[in-house]
């Protein structure tokens, strides 16, 4: 388990604009956090870096953008209105909720109470909802809880407009809910989250390989992020623990603050369940038909899933690093380069000269036109400044003195090393780069 605590990590997310709770003003609301300028930033590095990755750099693979609400048909096909369910208990004494497979149920976790649980009732955990005026049984709706059925639903669709050759992904990102019982530690566990999953559709007889090729390449994802090899295990689900659509899944675990290891991705063979629920409940034909005009058949499904709010924690968790400068403690967020919310700060030396202010700004609006996450920051002393910058994993800090106005030259900072040096103002985006 990492030495530094899950509450230093919300603590600087907090501060620096990375993560707030949810109506913070009117005292918040379990399980919902809102994203700030820095963690939108961070949030969106990652979402793009995954399209690239597994929709952009393939040939095989179709983005999806589906909806929230679907039909209820959907998930009654899906199985999630019968199985999508926690174990619940209540303490009779504090009447406290919990999950009873995440607690010692011989004592309340809450009054110290014993013996005051009784036998867990299931909990189905999709927010319900109505769709259109009127409020009655066939206007009932769910809030996804998963963004697979909108890529099954569209299986269809996909196949009439673009003719894929087997195998093929439909691949998206998109928000779920999920009515936790007990959402806990941060943005780990919450109600509202989101989710980069995609959907790989292949030969039955196939399985084992592609499910191998997709375990690796969930392994080099995790690389990309930067995350430490030491600090993730694959976890194999034994079957009574399975989702009820998986003949085989592994989970991914990452070494986080004060939790240990708990899941920040998935790798599921669904087999044909959805599309064979799917055909069956809708009517409508889901089978592929090779092109070589053999035996059409329904395709069997690689599901990879990585929870986007977990991986956003799991990189900031990774990257915080505390050392020490001339007998000071710094922290700072030990960032990949191509992750960083904002890839450089640039800066007057003084905030009170207007040519230092001007040459800073020409140089702000050249790395600006070049990269875009560019901050410009004037406010306290230069040591402040780096300090802040270095807190937000800012890679880079450049500072125009009155040298600047004579030579064109300007000081370059690097965020691990401290170290700084003098460079001209026309070699910046390149060392920066």
């Amino acid at each position: 388990m990492s030495d530094t605590s899950l509450e230093t990590i919300v603590s600087l997310c907090k501060r620096r604009g990375f993560i707030y709770q949810g109506s913070e003003i009117y005292g918040g609301l379990a399980g919902t956090w809102d994203y700030g300028p820095l963690g939108v930033a961070l949030k969106r590095n990652i979402t793009n870096l995954w399209w690239k990755t597994f929709v952009e750099n393939r040939d095989d693979m179709y983005g999806l953008d589906s909806t929230v609400l679907m039909n209820r048909k959907v998930w009654q096909a899906s199985g999630h209105v019968d199985t999508f369910t926690d174990p619940l208990v209540e303490c009779s004494n504090c009447h406290n909720r919990f999950r009873a497979d995440k607690i010692n149920t011989s004592k309340c976790p809450s009054c110290g109470k014993e013996g005051t649980f009784g036998e867990p009732r299931k909990f189905n955990m999709m927010f319900k909802t109505t769709v259109g005026p009127v409020e009655d049984e066939s206007s009932v709706s769910y809030l996804r809880p998963e963004t697979a059925q909108g890529m099954f639903t569209n299986f269809k669709n996909i196949l009439d407009s673009f003719s894929p050759d087997l195998p093929f992904g439909v691949a998206q990102i998109g928000r779920n809910f999920r009515n936790e019982i007990s959402p806990r530690d941060f943005i780990f566990r919450s109600r509202e989250f989101e989710i980069m999953e995609l959907e790989y559709f292949i030969h039955p007889e196939s399985w084992e390989k592609y499910f191998e090729q997709w375990r690796v390449q969930s392994q080099e994802w995790f690389e990309v992020l930067g995350l430490s090899k030491e600090k993730i295990k694959e976890i194999e689900v034994p079957a009574e623990d399975r989702a009820h659509y998986s003949q085989r899944t592994i989970d991914f675990h990452y070494d986080f603050p004060s939790l240990g290891f708990d899941e920040i991705g998935g790798l599921a063979y669904r087999t044909d369940f959805d599309l064979k629920n799917h055909q069956k409940h809708s009517g409508k034909n889901l089978e592929y038909r090779p092109k070589d005009g053999t035996q059409s058949f329904i395709p069997h499904v690689i599901e990879p899933t990585y929870g986007l709010d977990r991986n956003v924690m799991a990189v900031i968790s990774n990257s915080y690093t505390e050392d020490e400068i001339n007998g000071e403690k710094r922290v700072y967020l030990k960032l990949p380069a191509h992750l960083a919310p904002v890839k450089v700060a640039v800066s007057p030396l003084l905030k009170n000269k207007p040519e230092l202010v001007a040459k800073a700004r020409e140089v702000y609006d050249m790395m600006k036109k070049e990269f875009g996450n560019v901050m410009w920051d004037d406010n306290g002393n230069i040591g402040k400044r780096y300090r802040r910058q270095d807190e937000i994993g800012t890679p880079y800090c450049i500072t125009i003195d009155f040298d600047s106005l004579n030579d064109d030259t300007v000081t370059l900072r690097s965020r691990d090393t401290t170290e700084q040096e003098r460079t001209k103002i026309e070699n910046l985006r390149d060392l920066v780069k």
